[in-house]
């Protein structure tokens, strides 16, 4: 037997590399995100932030809450794009994916919009890169024990 190679990477790594991989494909002028649900170390399904299917991109269209000089953070309603964890969860949903119980690694730690989907998708723990200032998923992830775990800053 051969003793494997230093230079493989960690579960934490290979899906936190991944998620690098699918913000790539990000429609989005401000931020690229990308996010994949994961369970007993597979691959349920990812998404990424941009316009929702047959709607013109904001690379198309330009950004609305730059238009509406929204700072970031805020009135998030004000944005053509679905985030990344949303779309994660939208497509489990869309193609017959349970994900109650996984775990998911985002690019960036979740808003507190996003942080409601994951808690009540059952999502038991969210491993992010970037932080994100939004004090109210913290507070929300805390009171229903959804572990918060931030990766390699």
């Amino acid at each position: 037997m051969t003793a494997l190679s230093s230079d493989r990477p960690s579960w934490h790594e290979y899906f936190m590399g991944i998620c690098d991989l699918v913000s790539s494909r990000s429609t989005c002028t401000r931020r690229k995100v990308g996010a994949v649900l994961v369970k007993e170390k597979r691959i349920l399904c990812s998404g990424y932030n941009g316009a929702p299917a047959n709607v013109p991109h904001c690379r198309e269209t330009g950004c609305l809450r730059a238009q509406l000089n929204v700072p970031s953070g805020e009135k998030h309603e004000l944005c053509r794009g679905v985030h990344a964890e949303q779309n994660a969860i939208i497509q489990a949903a869309f193609h017959g994916i349970g994900v109650n119980g996984s775990d998911l690694y985002c690019t960036n730690q979740p808003c507190s919009i996003c942080a409601k989907m994951i808690i009540n998708a059952g999502i038991k723990t969210v491993y992010y890169k970037d932080g994100y200032d939004d004090p109210l998923t913290l507070d929300m992830f805390d009171q229903a024990e959804v572990a918060l775990v931030r990766l390699g800053t």
